[in-house]
């Protein structure tokens, strides 16, 4: 039986400060992509890097040689698994948060204006004047394609898209003029 074997079996395998330096330069990488490919989101794939290893120096004694790889993958998924049946993962979204966790929702404040200039730019395109009313409706209020457009107003896709540019061009400098150019941002 060799000297890592025996000394594992007796409880005896200790890494040092050196060597688990080593192991976290080899293997961060695998271990965020095992954290990543479960929670599908890269603050918290970091944080539960993090964990894996912290936890792993905790338990330094008790990660088998020759096996830290597996070792590590196995934390890091129980560590993910943890973190999507966690309260915190499971808050249920209220209708318009979608997909916002708590506490990063943007203010009230920001939520009426945003509505309030949606609801501006709404009444500018139901008020355009021909025949950039209907494209704009279509493609902006709709979110239909220009081939959808075209199809469906029965003019060719190249008139709809001047239509539309020049439509959007027309609800800028009206929004301009109100003060609510911002609004408009790409």
């Amino acid at each position: 039986m060799s000297d890592d074997k025996r000394r594992w079996r007796h409880g005896v395998n200790k890494l040092t400060n050196a060597s688990f330096s080593q192991l976290v330069v080899q293997y961060e990488r695998l271990v965020y992509t095992v954290c990543f490919q479960l929670v599908r989101d890269a603050a918290a794939a970091e944080d539960l890097t993090q964990e894996t290893f912290l936890s792993a120096y905790l338990h330094r004694d008790a990660i088998p040689p020759g096996y830290e790889r597996q070792w590590l993958c196995r934390v890091a998924t129980n560590k993910a698994k943890d973190y999507l049946q966690s309260a915190y993962q499971r808050h249920t979204l209220l209708p318009g948060e979608d997909n916002i966790p708590p506490g990063l929702s943007p203010p009230a404040e920001e939520t009426v204006l945003r509505r309030s200039a949606a609801a501006e730019i709404r009444d500018l395109i139901l008020h355009m004047r021909q025949p950039y009313q209907p494209v704009c409706r279509l493609c902006l209020l709709e979110e239909k394609t220009p081939e959808e457009a075209a199809l469906a107003l029965g003019r060719p896709v190249k008139t709809i898209h001047t239509q539309l540019s020049r439509g959007k061009r027309m609800l800028r400098e009206a929004l301009e003029r109100s003060g609510n150019d911002d609004m408009l941002s790409p």
